[in-house]
């Protein structure tokens, strides 16, 4: 049986990489949200049952950033994130494919043939209501479907999966993430947004006041939370360390406006300048406030700080 952490993760592929018939999962997934894993999931038990090789097929770049150029299109999950994402399930192999200009004008017939039926040996698609493929997106799960009949392999078209009546979907995340409404952003994720960073020098003004902060620069594609205080969760290591993060530019600390995220670990005095984090957001607690004084802003945090521990004492 095979074991979790087995994942194989590839870039390119061989006349002998996939000699076993495949189920592959088309589509971004960007964020793997509720939605996504309800795509793969299905992916998995389907390969199971059908004695296939399970295949996440997805691209290294957004191919937004290709057919519309000079879009950026925010990231909720890093490439890193998503294979460490996928290697707590049971799927086989994560192909991850350069999206560039030549792969975009494949038509929808050469990629089926080319990529599906040649490169894949596929058997089993699974994807997305809303899939759309080859060039100008003009393929959809309707051809799909009928190209599966024509070539020989079955189509799974995963329905819109809902929570409140809104459908989950990337763009949705991406919007909720930039009001800073991480609860609903749980919901929809299946697990709290999270930012990876190294820890950097900052200008050491916490520490000054009492509360030494952790600095860092994530992925200059992430989605960044709206501006303000959180109760955030900071991995370190095997460690999970409540904390709370400031998102912005601390305006009561610098005159230059410089953007910063900055995270205030509770109960935690290791110095891990150089170290990599990664911050979970858990519930925003207020705006960002610039204040009259240095004396008004350490009360204001200690206050937050309270709220902090007052949270994880109900959670705990």
């Amino acid at each position: 049986m095979k074991g979790w952490n087995d994942l194989r993760v590839i870039t390119q592929v061989y006349n002998d990489t996939f000699q076993k018939h495949t189920g592959v999962g088309l589509g971004n997934f960007d964020g793997l949200h509720i939605g996504h894993m309800a795509l793969i999931n299905t992916l998995i038990s389907e390969c199971k049952i059908n004695d296939l090789h399970s295949v996440v097929y997805t691209f290294t770049k957004h191919p937004e950033t290709i057919l519309r150029k000079g879009l950026v299109n925010q990231l909720i999950t890093t490439n890193e994130q998503k294979t460490k994402l996928l290697e707590l399930t049971a799927l086989d192999t994560l192909y991850y494919k350069e999206f560039d200009e030549a792969f975009s004008r494949l038509s929808p017939d050469e990629f089926i043939k080319n990529i599906l039926i040649d490169t894949l040996n596929i058997r089993l698609a699974v994807v997305g209501f809303n899939y759309r493929f080859g060039y100008l997106g003009k393929g959809d799960v309707e051809y799909l479907k009928k190209s599966g009949e024509k070539y020989g392999f079955r189509v799974i078209v995963i329905p819109p999966v809902k929570v409140k009546s809104e459908i989950v979907s990337s763009t949705l995340i991406r919007e909720y993430i930039k009001k800073g409404k991480m609860e609903r952003v749980f919901h929809l994720l299946g697990r709290h947004f999270s930012l990876y960073g190294t820890v950097v020098a900052g200008r050491r003004i916490g520490r000054t006041l009492g509360f030494p902060t952790a600095n860092i620069i994530p992925h200059p594609k992430m989605v960044i939370p709206a501006k303000g205080v959180y109760i955030t969760k900071t991995k370190y290591g095997d460690k999970w360390i409540n904390s709370i993060t400031n998102v912005g530019v601390a305006p009561t600390l610098r005159e230059e406006s410089s953007f910063s995220i900055e995270t205030h670990l509770l109960d935690y005095d290791e110095d891990i300048y150089g170290k990599d984090i990664e911050i979970c957001f858990i519930h925003k607690l207020r705006d960002e406030k610039k204040y009259e004084n240095l004396e008004a802003l350490k009360k204001q945090v200690a206050e937050d700080i309270k709220k902090a521990r007052n949270y994880w004492k109900v959670m705990n």
